[in-house]
């Protein structure tokens, strides 16, 4: 017969022990590992958002997604974040005056020709064919209306336009100008005229604007325009034009009058002083002139 081997075998208790404590190990180390990284990569999330998030963007409310029973929670933002800046509609700017070429957002205008009639309200296509026809430029003239009001105008309208608008903002006084007014008539007395050049005087040292008004009086053949180069000439030492004379309606005239800046003082004391100048020269040339030849 063969001889038979025979193998110590363990206690099937300690065996039993023995695996399960290692199975408990194992799984207490796993747990730990995996609840380390969990932490980890949930600090690394929240952190890149935090840091790369201004101080001026709000978050929306958290929501939790739990896709399946036996994966944990899955944290999130309904939106990664918003501005403060662009909650807020930003102001509608006003256009300046001018053609607006083809640019009508308007389906249906109220259309103005170039001699100021009103042409009733149209298709913005009908409106762009009167443009062609008459080789005239459309200005949008008022937008808070229904329908919005446009003018057929020329080039020259559209300029003339443009620069009376730049002299009206011009001659409005500004923020904190305080503007003095005097008006009188062309047959003012030349006393009279005096006492009002000196109050214009103290007003412009006090660097008020002054709008100066002049009224044609009846069988009176004196130019405005004169009286006020006058009552300039008087103060132009310190005082220049604002607004320039002009005709605002049939027998009245007005211009304003403003203090100049420091260089237009130094300018205008330079020119004063090379006028003196050269009339000083020459007028000594014609002293030498005058002498007799010896």
């Amino acid at each position: 017969m063969g001889s038979v081997l025979i193998l110590p075998v363990p206690c099937t208790f300690s065996m039993y022990k023995c695996a399960h404590g290692m199975t408990t190990f194992c799984v207490m180390k796993l747990l730990w590992q995996a609840t380390r990284n969990e932490n980890r990569y949930t600090k690394r999330f929240f952190g890149t958002i935090l840091a790369q998030t201004p101080q001026n963007r709000v978050f929306s409310p958290f929501w939790m997604v739990v896709p399946d029973p036996r994966k944990p929670a899955v944290f999130g933002l309904t939106q990664p974040f918003c501005t403060a800046e662009k909650s807020h509609a930003e102001p509608k700017r006003k256009t300046a005056f001018g053609s607006v070429g083809r640019r009508i957002p308007y389906r249906i205008l109220h259309v103005i020709n170039q001699d100021g009639e009103s042409l009733g309200n149209m298709h913005r296509a009908e409106a762009l064919k009167l443009m062609d026809q008459h080789d005239l430029k459309l200005v949008l003239l008022r937008e808070n209306v229904e329908p919005p009001v446009y003018r057929l105008m020329t080039g020259q309208q559209i300029h003339e336009e443009q620069l009376r608008r730049a002299e009206k903002k011009k001659a409005s006084p500004k923020t904190g100008m305080v503007q003095k007014e005097l008006s009188f008539s062309s047959a003012i007395a030349k006393n009279d005229l005096e006492t009002k050049t000196k109050q214009i005087a103290q007003w412009i040292e006090k660097k008020h604007h002054v709008k100066i008004t002049i009224r044609q009086a009846r069988d009176s053949n004196t130019d405005m325009f004169v009286v006020f180069d006058q009552i300039l000439e008087t103060v132009s030492d310190k005082a220049t034009y604002l607004s320039k004379p002009k005709l605002t309606r049939e027998g009245v005239s007005t211009c304003i009058l403003r203090h100049m800046s420091d260089k237009e003082l130094k300018a205008y004391q330079k020119m004063e002083k090379q006028k003196s100048s050269t009339v000083k020269k020459d007028e000594n040339e014609d002293l030498e002139s005058s002498e007799p030849h010896q």
